[in-house]
């Protein structure tokens, strides 16, 4: 941008005896050029954190982060998952991927010991089995995502823990694509193993998008899951990113749409709920907290709204809203003391 001389006294042809009044105030030519160069080194900074945040958020391509720091995810005993197997998968050529395999509470004392031949054979023992797909940022290890394997597994059911490739251990760049595949592949291998039993598909946050596209893509190939559980949804990464609570600031500027959002689509990144749940004829089960701050709860009512319509049920299609009171934001819907009833009911409802 051209500097605009004279303005600011650079290059003026004023002497210094006449010194104009602003800077008699002391806001002089110096101290003008400083101001403004912090404020535009403060906007750059602002603004790099935004797209940093937002990036990892929903651009997980760009800023896989691997949390908990210390924790060795081969030994989930030390989150206190001592009935739980760590095992690795390959969906691609090259391509590892990191699952752990939680089995139902009931069979803790008999899983001592066992190895991988056990676990696989206790799939198939009749409980129902739920594949989680987490969020963008952390790992299977993040605090929220154990404590919520361990409401499932004392509800009695098998939880299969997924770290994306280019998550945790999981070798590999993360894409949408790439997402989709990986957890396709833990469904596939789950159901070739698992006999009769239910398999549900359990969501939170990005995961919600992994979880609607891979069961639009079994639809497609003529199989439906059982049933998909979404916490914390969102309608589409572009929607996400424009409602993140980062970008109050920012989206009144015309450049906003073509520096943060633009860029998902550039990188392909879309993940819409809510086209994929325009045309899924699934049970469907969506929670969602009234505070979250991450997502805003309009985006699970409208997505409700999508698949009731899409549907035209309120049998296969269920919305429970956790209250802001509670103070669960993004995260916390697990501690929830009603939350193993809910999904009770649900599972039951696949059966019936």
């Amino acid at each position: 941008m051209r500097k605009r001389v004279g303005e600011s006294g650079v290059g003026s042809a004023k002497s210094d005896s006449h010194v104009s009044e602003k800077e008699e105030r002391g806001t002089s030519p110096g101290s003008v050029t400083t101001r403004s160069g912090w404020w535009a080194w403060m906007k750059r900074g602002l603004i790099g954190f935004f797209v940093i945040y937002v990036s990892a958020a929903f651009a997980p391509r760009l800023f896989p982060v691997r949390v908990p720091f210390f924790t060795d995810l081969s030994r989930p005993a030390d989150l206190s998952l001592n009935h739980t197997l760590n095992m690795y998968l390959t969906p691609e050529d090259g391509i590892t991927v990191a699952v752990w395999h939680t089995v139902p509470d009931s069979l803790w004392e008999e899983a001592q010991g066992k190895g991988p031949d056990w676990y696989k054979e206790s799939l198939a023992n009749g409980a129902p089995i739920f594949i989680y797909l987490h969020g963008n940022g952390g790992t299977r290890g993040a605090s929220h995502r154990v404590g919520l394997v361990k409401v499932l597994s004392a509800t009695g059911y098998h939880v299969l823990s997924l770290d994306y490739r280019g998550f945790a251990e999981s070798t590999g760049e993360p894409t949408e694509p790439g997402l989709t595949t990986d957890a396709l592949y833990l469904y596939q291998w789950v159901k070739a193993h698992s006999g009769n039993s239910l398999v549900c598909i359990w969501g939170h946050s990005l995961g919600t998008g992994v979880a609607t596209n891979m069961a639009l893509k079994l639809q497609e190939q003529g199989t439906s899951v059982d049933g998909v559980i979404i916490e914390s949804p969102f309608t589409n990464a572009r929607h996400a990113g424009k409602n993140h609570p980062f970008a109050w600031f920012y989206f009144r500027f015309p450049w906003f749409d073509y520096f943060f959002l633009d860029p998902l689509k550039d990188n392909h990144v879309f993940f819409t709920n809510d086209d994929n749940l325009r045309k899924l004829k699934i049970p469907l089960l969506i929670l969602h907290a009234e505070d979250d701050l991450i997502v805003p709860f309009h985006m699970g009512q409208e997505l409700y709204d999508i698949a009731r319509s899409a549907q035209n049920s309120e049998e296969r299609v269920k919305m429970v809203r956790f209250n802001k009171e509670l103070g669960y934001v993004h995260n916390g819907s697990y501690k929830d003391p009603r939350m193993p009833a809910i999904i009770r009911e649900f599972v039951e409802s696949l059966s019936s």
